[in-house]
């Protein structure tokens, strides 16, 4: 009797740890957007780790992008916007309140940020952009919650950031 009474109770148990298994492991890529940032995060990090790459004023690229284009850089600012689907851009102001911003997107779609990160500090690597988005991509975009500016034909020029990694932290 006392053999499977033991047995029975290591099936239990078995049966409880490998239910308890799948709330421990990694977030799936997809659910990161959906997942809110933590209230009492001090740092949320997507993507790769910083590097060492020089950190550069926000404002100052913004003004000069060309200067900026296709080198790795740091770069620091407040989210302003965020995707509003999935989390897959956001836009980047040097301050609060700032009017000009870059739309940071993530390399090779590999991570996005949380749906609420908007108002969030910024530190991002990666390199500067200049390009012209299509009628149709600007339109998507629009949808998303971005802000451009539109040519008369609905193209949109856009000064973008492709992030290799990013770090969030709350405004103190």
């Amino acid at each position: 009797m006392l053999p499977k009474i033991v047995l029975a109770a290591l099936l239990v148990s078995g049966c409880v740890f490998a239910q308890e298994a799948p709330k421990q492991s990694a977030m799936p890529k997809q659910d990161e957007a959906s997942c809110p940032l933590p209230l009492d995060a001090e740092v949320v990090k997507r993507g790769a780790p910083l590097g060492d790459s020089p950190l550069v004023s926000l404002a100052a690229a913004l003004r000069e992008p060309e200067k900026f284009a296709g080198k790795r850089v740091v770069i620091e600012g407040v989210a302003a916007r965020v995707c509003s689907r999935e989390g897959c851009w956001m836009e980047v102001a040097p301050r609060l309140g700032a009017t000009e911003s870059v739309r940071v997107t993530f390399k090779d779609h590999g991570f996005s940020v949380p749906l609420n990160s908007q108002g969030m500090r910024v530190r991002a690597e990666g390199e500067f952009v200049v390009k012209k988005l299509s009628k149709e991509q600007a339109d998507h975009y629009t949808e998303e919650g971005a802000r451009l500016i539109r040519n008369a034909d609905g193209t949109a020029s856009e000064i973008g950031f492709i992030a290799t990694g990013v770090e969030l932290r709350r405004l103190e």
